[in-house]
């Protein structure tokens, strides 16, 4: 298995300390790690993301105590799985839920753009998965599975306006349709389990990510409501009958920050899209999506993406609360289970640093691929000890599948850098490090050439309307020759609504090539979109034949976000 070698920085909090501090920090998965699903089988807790644009699809991570998890293997982890070809950064792969029954995993998920709902199946959560089983006759996106006590299975997602007639902009339905385990195929007329919401008469928008859960005598059908963004919520029906009728509960919704004050501290917005799951001691609680902004005014803006938080649940007369007796989601929560033995393995909670040296034979499981991979452009044997990455024609500001390994950034404040060897032959080719957001907004830190001279380089993606051009150079700086083979060290730092750009030929020793850039234009709000910033290494010769090579020696990622050095 590829190492990460993780240093705990001075004065940070590592996972094992929370454990015996018996408390855990939120996002419990930090950085783009939206839509979560949960699944307990035995003692053991399975939870899976969405992912969009980005392969391998669908990341199963696994947890005993519901706040340290491991990536175990993605669902979609081959070719053949999963065709991301031309697929927008922000289209793929929608909402995927994550069910145990007989023995069988099921992952439900909507591919939007080319084959529409499936099912795949497992008997071990770690893969290998099957291939999708396309659901043809489900019309909608968040397809989830329901076991009910009564031996049937059912399918619910979210679908359109009864008739396809809405009453306003965001009248959509929960929908379900009785499934087959055995066919994967679904039987029987679908029917509508709400329409428009907790209360159509409100206008209620974009009802969607359904979840059904039986618990003493009554099925709950929980559910995100109010869009994804800063009016997201989570609400509440239940019925004595699977099929229904629901009544939605008269205290919706269960989980929102929309009402709290934007200029708060260390705001977390836009939660919602949830699901429940009892903790080992029995106690209930709740994984779901928040944001993390930067910025306190009503923008709200945030680099960050969706990401996965953790919080408990009360019930009270049969129904249920997360985060009862607080407004404000938490940072710090007491652990679900405080006498979990100390967690040694990778960290993505709290403040950490990560470091790829690229020793072993096998690319560690949390590299991203930017859509499909259709050929090997990387390998890790050509060069003992380092990464060799082709530089091809193909591009980040295109829609096919460039020379891009990509990180997710996790913290507000922190910073990626990586060590290379790259002899650029032509000014179109280069060779270095990326924050990148979407095909519109990135940013680009490398190494080419300018009239035969070697130069440092920093580039903002400018793609235009009604303009061919990709990207605009907006920083450079010729390297010395006395540097010109030396091995070049690339730094992108983050510093909440800003970015910094460096580069140097030591360790720690950096000359700032642009400082105090517009962090602001790679935010969610500015360029659209689910997904969260990605640091890559990437190459390329921008549409024309190459046959040169980067070598990168290393990779490392800190994050020091001010809130968890309590």
């Amino acid at each position: 298995m590829k190492k990460y070698f993780l240093v705990l920085l001075m004065g940070m909090l590592s996972s094992s300390i929370f454990s015996q501090n018996k408390e855990f920090t939120n996002p419990i998965l930090a950085g783009f790690y939206p839509d979560p699903s949960v699944c307990k089988v035995g003692d053991d807790y399975y939870l899976v993301n969405s992912t969009f644009a980005y392969f391998p699809g669908i990341p199963v991570f696994h947890s005993k105590d519901l706040v340290h998890w491991k990536l175990i293997g993605h669902v979609l982890d081959r070719p053949e799985q999963l065709n991301l070809d031309g697929a927008g950064v922000s289209r793929g792969l929608f909402a995927p839920t994550i069910r145990s029954h007989h023995g069988i995993f099921y992952v439900t998920c909507t591919l939007v753009d080319k084959g529409g709902n499936f099912v795949v199946t497992a008997t071990n959560p770690a893969g290998p998965w099957s291939n999708p089983v396309w659901l043809t006759n489900v019309n909608g996106i968040d397809p989830s599975l329901v076991f009910d006590e009564n031996g049937k299975s059912y399918l619910i997602y979210n679908s359109d306006a009864p008739e396809n007639k809405p009453l306003y902009q965001g009248h959509r339905t929960i929908r379900m349709r009785e499934f087959d385990c055995d066919s994967l195929k679904t039987k029987k007329e679908e029917i509508i389990l709400v329409n428009g919401g907790v209360d159509i008469t409100k206008k209620p928008v974009w009802i969607e990510g359904p979840h059904i859960f039986y618990k003493d005598g009554f099925y709950y059908l929980c559910a995100a409501e109010g869009g994804t963004s800063e009016n997201h919520s989570q609400v509440i029906f239940r019925s004595t009958k699977v099929e229904g009728p629901y009544q939605p509960y008269e205290h919706n919704p269960i989980l929102t920050q929309r009402d709290l004050d934007p200029h708060r501290k260390n705001p977390i917005t836009s939660t919602g899209h949830a699901d429940l799951t009892q903790a080992p001691n029995g106690e209930w609680w709740a994984v779901f999506l928040g944001c993390r902004p930067y910025d306190t005014t009503e923008a709200l803006l945030y680099n960050t993406g969706r990401e996965t938080f953790l919080a408990p649940v009360k019930w009270e007369n049969a129904w249920p609360t997360i985060n009862p007796g607080k407004t404000e989601v938490q940072y710090f929560y007491p652990s679900p289970a405080p006498e979990s033995e100390p967690f040694t393995g990778k960290q993505y909670s709290g403040n950490f640093t990560l470091r790829d040296d690229f020793t072993s034979d096998t690319l560690d499981p949390d590299w991203m691929f930017l859509r499909t991979p259709r050929g090997k452009w990387y390998d890790l044997k050509k060069r003992n000890g380092f990464l060799a990455l082709q530089v091809r024609p193909e591009d980040c500001a295109g829609a096919s599948n460039p020379t891009f390994l990509g990180h997710r950034q996790q913290h507000l404040q922190g910073a990626a850098s990586m060590a290379m060897e790259f002899d650029p032959t032509a000014e179109n080719e280069k060779a270095g490090l990326l924050i990148f957001q979407n095909e519109t907004h990135f940013y680009l830190l490398c190494k080419s050439i300018e009239g035969n001279k070697a130069v440092v380089q920093l580039y903002q993606s400018a793609r235009e309307e009604n303009s061919p051009q990709k990207i605009k150079l907006i920083a450079s700086q010729k390297i010395p020759a006395a540097d010109n083979n030396a091995k070049i060290i690339l730094k992108i730092e983050a510093k909440r609504d800003r970015y910094a750009f460096a580069f140097g030929f030591q360790p720690h020793q950096w000359t700032i090539l642009k400082d105090d850039v517009d962090g602001t234009f790679l935010s969610t709000r500015t360029a659209g979109g689910f997904v969260g910033c990605m640091y890559a290494m990437y190459a390329t010769s921008l549409g024309k034949p190459s046959s040169n090579t980067a070598y990168i020696d290393w990779f490392e990622y800190q994050g020091n976000d001010e809130v968890y050095n309590k």
